[in-house]
């Protein structure tokens, strides 16, 4: 399993952005951010400085939007479609995006039931549940 520090997921999406500007080639990793990426402007000046990105504190009480989970956020929903895991995710996005006329805001609120299930399993100590992050979703996409 890849496991990159907090700082090295906060240098891969910058040094995208800043390929992505350049027009240089990206591996396929990067172009999967860099399309992530371009649908979020407002997270660009932060993206184009690195310095400044590794530095950033994002709390909950300054209700700032931390981009790099976000975008980290959707890059894990997009490799669960791709693979299908946990079994039956790729349907119930393909659902969710039907019924919101969007894959995007079909992310948007996957990413709730994803930090969900993440929260959970933190403060319980268990694993995370996946049966209950793709019942939440599924419930998403028929309500």
């Amino acid at each position: 399993m890849f496991a990159p520090s907090q700082l090295e997921v906060r240098r891969f999406f910058c040094a995208t952005y800043r390929k992505l500007q350049d027009g240089s080639p990206l591996i396929p990793m990067e172009a999967l951010a860099a399309d992530w990426i371009a649908q979020h402007p407002e997270y660009h000046q932060e993206l184009a400085d690195e310095e400044a990105a590794l530095a950033a504190v994002y709390s909950v009480e300054e209700g700032r939007t931390n981009p790099f989970l976000h975008l980290s956020m959707h890059l894990t929903i997009s490799e669960q479609q791709s693979i299908d895991q946990p079994h039956g995710i790729r349907q119930a996005i393909e659902l969710l995006a039907a019924k919101r006329n969007s894959l995007h805001e079909a992310h948007h609120a996957a990413m709730d039931s994803l930090g969900e299930m993440i929260w959970t399993s933190q403060r319980s100590g268990m694993p995370p549940d996946g049966h209950a992050y793709l019942d939440s979703v599924r419930q998403k996409a028929t309500r």
